[in-house]
């Protein structure tokens, strides 16, 4: 694959970068990428991957735009409100950029849907708000092979890290959360409340995240740091990062 002569002039500010180069920036052109949950994460996280080229997008939410959401989801205005957020999100990104290629799933998640949205993609990013959806997509990445992008945010606090629990020595999302959070009983930012900016900040960390697991092999900005988590703190602020171990007990990764 090559860039056309208009792909290298709109990524030419990649291109300069010794560290993403043109070989960094074809081989983003032919990724896949699955994005879960088109809220204060996949909002804005959205945006900075179609920034970036990323050949192939599916865009995955099953709600509906609301006027609350607009104090932190930038990709929608007041026009899309009462509209499908996926359907919406789709129409953003073919006019911001018509070269990449979208699909959208608007039904909502279950491990059966969740396992056909991973086939042989190259990489899912999670930026749902509950934990029997998140461990419904992290089972679906281990059994299919897929690498995963885990984003979270409420009020002042984020958390991104990346899992590759099909490989032997890594992690996936399950080992860092464990099994007591499959129920669908996640707090919500309308019960907690969320800064807007700390939602973008935390999206803008998860895109830079998933750029760096796809050109992993590609190009020297690829590290993947699988089995890391890394913690965002709105209030001090400051960030921090810990490593997840493997669990041999998982039951979505683990070797008993």
């Amino acid at each position: 694959m090559s860039l056309s002569p208009e792909r290298l002039e709109r990524f030419a500010r990649h291109i300069v970068l010794p560290e993403v180069g043109g070989a960094g920036q074809v081989a983003l052109a032919g990724k896949h990428l699955v994005l879960v949950g088109l809220g204060g994460i996949g909002s804005p996280a959205l945006q900075y991957l179609a920034a970036a080229g990323i050949g192939k997008l599916t865009l995955v939410d099953d709600d509906k735009v609301d006027a609350s959401n607009l104090q932190r989801q930038t990709l929608y205005n007041e026009r899309d409100i009462g509209h499908g957020k996926a359907t919406s999100a789709k129409r953003w990104v073919k006019l911001f950029d018509p070269a990449l290629e979208v699909e959208i799933s608007d039904r909502r998640i279950d491990s059966t849907r969740a396992a056909a949205l991973v086939e042989s993609v190259d990489l899912v990013l999670d930026g749902t708000d509950n934990f029997a959806t998140r461990l419904a997509v992290s089972d679906a990445c281990v059994k299919a092979g897929v690498p995963l992008v885990s984003a979270a945010v409420g009020r002042f606090q984020g958390q991104v890290g990346a899992f590759a629990g099909h490989l032997p020595e890594e992690a996936c999302y399950r080992c860092f959360v464990g099994d007591a959070f499959d129920a669908d009983d996640c707090d919500t930012c309308a019960e907690d409340g969320i800064l807007g900016a700390m939602a973008g900040w935390v999206a803008s960390f998860a895109a830079l995240h998933a750029i760096r697991v796809l050109l992993a092999g590609v190009s020297a900005y690829g590290d993947p740091q699988w089995s890391r988590v890394n913690l965002l703190d709105g209030i001090k602020p400051g960030m921090r990062q810990f490593s997840i171990a493997k669990d041999p007990a998982c039951k979505a990764c683990g070797s008993r």
